[in-house]
């Protein structure tokens, strides 16, 4: 068993796994890191793997989230967005956080809640996810088994929504949390928010979502 409490520092998108974590560790260690954004951690019995993302991953992050509180906010949703909070199961020995993460169709449940305790709350409705390397350690089936019902998935510049269906995920071309929202139109508004200035862009995204209204 490890007692690896403190994680060296590692370099940007580098990725390294630790064996035989005991669910204690892995307890103590996002503890030791509750105040700060990175490093993330990724824990599937006993197999933790510790991310420090690089600046592309979190600008594609950034805009999706971005994206989602437009979104909402055009057609007045309420919504609560949570970050990167952990979403984790001791009883099934899984954990994991994600880049962006939203409660839409469930916000009137975490209302006054000071702790995502999943014994009790649903976990988030949306979750972005953002992979510039190949993890170590897959999230789909932690999010699967922890009943997340869609991502947001950003890999290779490309967008693909997933769908729980089940035990598993299946791409979807539109969202079901937010309605006639194509994932090809969002890979579309993410590749245009790195060529275009940002006042010109958000007028671009509000456009879009108002016509789809």
């Amino acid at each position: 068993m490890t007692t690896v409490l403190n994680p060296p520092k590692i370099g940007a998108e580098e990725r390294f796994v630790l064996h035989n974590v005991s669910w204690e560790t892995y307890e103590q260690i996002l503890k030791n890191y509750e105040d700060r954004s990175v490093p993330r951690f990724t824990y599937d019995q006993g197999e933790l793997e510790i991310m420090s993302p690089s600046l592309p991953h979190e600008e594609a992050s950034e805009i999706l989230i971005l994206l989602v509180n437009i979104i909402c906010e055009e057609r007045q949703l309420d919504v609560r967005g949570l970050g990167h909070v952990t979403h984790k199961r001791a009883d099934l020995l899984k954990g994991v956080e994600p880049d962006g993460c939203f409660f839409i169709q469930n916000v009137e449940a975490i209302v006054g809640a000071s702790d995502l305790d999943l014994t009790l709350l649903p976990p988030a409705d949306l979750v972005i996810g953002v992979d510039i390397s190949s993890p170590s350690v897959a999230k789909l089936p932690i999010y699967a088994a922890i009943g997340v019902p869609e991502i947001w998935h950003f890999e290779n510049d490309d967008v693909r929504f997933l769908q729980l269906c089940e035990d598993q995920y299946v791409s979807i071309t539109e969202s079901v949390c937010l309605p006639r929202v194509l994932a090809q139109d969002v890979t579309r508004l993410i590749g245009e928010s790195g060529v275009m200035k940002r006042p010109e862009w958000l007028r671009k995204v509000r456009q879009w979502i108002r016509a789809l209204d």
